[in-house]
């Protein structure tokens, strides 16, 4: 077993493994080089050799305990022929939502073009890097494809006005959602993915009244399809306010906590393992102060099963040897 799966399946709480939301990105300089000479980034995510060198580039540097595919939540509408655009510094950007054009599309079609992702997974997956490590494939969670597939692009602090007017169309597109986002887990897998984690990154958004229909049951049916398939699966609802409620219903193997949530708190209440809760502008500052803030989350999280990772994915400006400090820190433990 990898250090993480013995932490999630195994409950082992010594030696926390490590890795982190983001690793394979914007903050390193080999990374910066290949995306100058690769300005779309959509057919960045869809070349196989190159999405695999990126998943890579951070096992090179540091010593992390899993590689996440370098891949975007945003595949899927684009799989389902939604157009989805990057635009700098703004984020993604969606086109039209056609119901009718995507109830039509053939499962066949679907893989064949996400295709490339599932090879640069198979690459990675075969990579001496990876050894006695895991690879994470991961998906968006029905609510938060379905917040950009009707807002087109990141709702930041709130939804369109109307965003809830046309019930119909909701929860045939969740219906839609379902469906391909199983056969999307499933193609990972069947390629070397060995943990799925599902992003809900617009949990937040919600009232507490509206989590069941849109959070709680959608993510259930997904979490229970891992959970058929023999593969641990790791849920991050980011800015739900009440975790335990989340872990209590959608019953995950290990949940990501954000960084605005109290990590005591989420200790005492929740019995599954947990990852994360670190705030990536932590890294922004110094040495001294990373090593107090990661300190008090190993501390708190000592006798509980816990993986490290952050409350958010690694933020640009970071300095590599910053993540360098954090990782060996860790370790050392």
């Amino acid at each position: 077993m990898t250090p993480i799966q013995r932490t999630i399946i195994g409950k082992k709480t010594d030696n926390p493994p490590i890795w982190l939301m983001r690793q394979a990105g914007r903050y390193l300089p080999e990374f910066r080089e290949i995306r100058k000479k690769n300005p779309d980034f959509i057919n960045l995510c869809l070349n196989e050799n190159l999405s695999s060198v990126i998943t890579l580039q951070p096992l090179e540097r540091f010593e992390l305990d899993a590689a996440i595919i370098f891949s975007d939540i945003l595949m899927l509408p684009y799989g389902l022929d939604q157009e989805v655009k990057f635009k700098k510094n703004f984020g993604p950007q969606l086109g039209p939502l056609d119901l009718n054009r995507i109830s039509k599309i053939d499962e066949v079609d679907f893989v064949e073009k996400l295709y490339p992702v599932y090879k640069s997974i198979k690459k990675v997956s075969e990579n001496n890097l990876i050894k006695n490590k895991n690879l994470i494939g991961f998906i968006g969670a029905p609510w938060t494809l379905l917040v950009y597939m009707i807002n087109k692009h990141s709702p930041k602090k709130e939804l369109i006005k109307d965003f809830f007017k046309d019930e119909f169309l909701i929860n045939r597109i969740l219906k839609i959602l379902e469906k391909f986002l199983k056969l999307h887990i499933d193609h990972q897998i069947k390629n070397g993915a060995t943990i799925i984690q599902i992003f809900d990154s617009w949990a937040g958004l919600l009232k507490e009244k509206d989590l069941p229909n849109y959070v709680y049951i959608p993510t259930l049916n997904l979490v229970n399809y891992v959970k058929s398939l023999n593969i641990p699966i790791i849920c991050f609802p980011r800015g739900v306010k009440n975790y335990k409620n989340y872990c209590d219903i959608v019953k995950p193997d290990a949940i990501n906590i954000d960084y605005n949530v109290n990590p005591i708190s989420i200790c005492k209440e929740i019995n599954i393992p947990i990852q994360g809760g670190l705030d990536p502008k932590i890294l922004l500052t110094d040495k001294e102060n990373l090593k107090k803030e990661a300190k008090r989350y190993l501390d708190i999280f000592k006798d509980h099963p816990y993986i490290f990772n952050l409350g958010h994915g690694v933020l640009p400006q970071t300095e590599p040897n910053m993540v360098d400090y954090l990782v060996k820190m860790v370790k050392d433990y």
